[in-house]
């Protein structure tokens, strides 16, 4: 098929991009995350919790990625940390190219974190590698617990799965243990957190992650 051969031409070209990009950031010692979920579970006011948490302690700059509007860069750069607003004007999902293009305006020197913040999309950004270390699927406990199960690939391309809202429970169906076991039985391999961006549940031990990982970088 022709739409076939199309794609994976497309992809192949995003993935020699996605490799220029990790270069970059391994020559100078970045981690970066590729942080995604479906639209409002949660990924900003995630990052905001999370910068508020590291601030003075772990250098951070965030790329963001938006359909239309730059309201979350606006939230971001009240933290005082280099930002770049990417606004896909209708486009699903971030590609290489576009990270690229952003880094051109990104101020890196002294950064020992990058986050890119994926546009709301469980689907297309599963298949783009952007250059990044690590997938950080973000799931909130309102959308219920066989998310994993609808998108398979999300989850098995990812390293961290970050269970959001988990202050909700108590007024939900969603079982969070039935979350979590649906996504290992997918990716045995996850790192899974419990956050709540309203308690602060959780926050601490997630940055506590991050900054080891960022240790363990050259």
């Amino acid at each position: 098929m022709s739409v076939i051969t199309i794609e994976r031409k497309v992809l192949e070209k995003n993935d020699e991009i996605a490799k220029a990009n990790r270069d970059l950031f391994r020559q100078r010692g970045i981690y970066v995350l590729n942080m995604v979920s479906s639209p409002g579970a949660g990924k900003t006011s995630l990052l905001e919790r999370t910068l508020a948490h590291l601030h003075g302690r772990l250098p951070v700059a965030v790329i963001e990625g938006d359909v239309q509007t730059d309201f979350d860069a606006q939230r971001v750069a009240k933290f005082g940390i280099p930002v770049v607003q990417i606004v896909t004007n209708g486009g699903c999902h971030l590609d290489a190219k576009l990270i690229s293009d952003a880094l051109q305006s990104l101020e890196l020197t002294g950064v020992k974190v990058v986050v890119i913040e994926n546009v709301g999309n469980l689907v297309c950004p599963a298949n783009y590698d952007l250059g990044e270390e690590i997938k950080v699927v973000v799931a909130s406990t309102t959308e219920g617990d066989d998310k994993p199960l609808k998108y398979p690939t999300m989850f098995r391309n990812a390293g961290v799965l970050i269970v959001n809202k988990i202050d909700l429970l108590p007024h939900l169906p969603s079982n969070i243990e039935t979350l979590k076991k649906n996504a290992l039985s997918i990716n045995p391999k996850l790192q899974v957190f419990e956050t709540s961006c309203t308690t602060d549940a959780g926050i601490a031990e997630w940055c506590e992650w991050l900054e080891k990982m960022c240790a363990k970088k050259p």
